[in-house]
């Protein structure tokens, strides 16, 4: 008997992950603590595994109505102008989501880079380490990192 020619998408997404398990899981995991989101990427990355960074932040900031997004990047030791304009973009989206967003941990080098590569990080606010980058994020949204009525500006509690 003869195999029908019609794809199955649900086998084809078996296939595609079995032939490149890495793209299926290698996900950069976002916990949620309270109004925040923490992003601690442990890894150099690669331009897909950003990308589906922004992607599932924009839907987490969403889905949570998370109030600041802390990007814990201390592991970083090299950096490229892609990060460096992702680092950027995922900043912009999530103040378009209501959302403040902190990078810390930035090692010496990493910073030296960014700028040698012309990239200021327009409106990424920065701290030294994760416990002053949460201090700036309670810090600028005020009442609301408390939580309380539904955590945006303007919320009556």
């Amino acid at each position: 008997m003869k195999q029908s020619a019609i794809p199955n998408p649900k086998s084809e997404m078996e296939y595609s992950a079995i032939r490149n398990p890495q793209s299926a899981m290698e996900r950069i995991p976002i916990l949620k603590m309270g109004k925040f989101l923490l992003v601690t990427i442990q890894m150099d990355m690669h331009d897909r595994l950003a990308l589906a960074l922004q992607d599932d932040l924009a839907e987490r900031i969403c889905k949570t109505g998370a109030r600041g997004v802390l990007i814990d990047i201390s592991s970083l030791q090299v950096v490229d102008s892609f990060m460096g304009r992702m680092l950027g973009t995922i900043a912009a989206m999530s103040r378009v989501l209501d959302a403040e967003t902190v990078v810390v941990g930035m090692q010496p080098a990493v910073a030296i880079t960014l700028v040698e590569l012309g990239l200021s990080l327009e409106g990424v606010r920065t701290a030294l380490n994760v416990e002053k980058g949460m201090e700036l994020l309670r810090a600028s949204l005020g009442p609301w990192a408390k939580g309380g009525g539904d955590g945006r500006a303007g919320a009556e509690a």
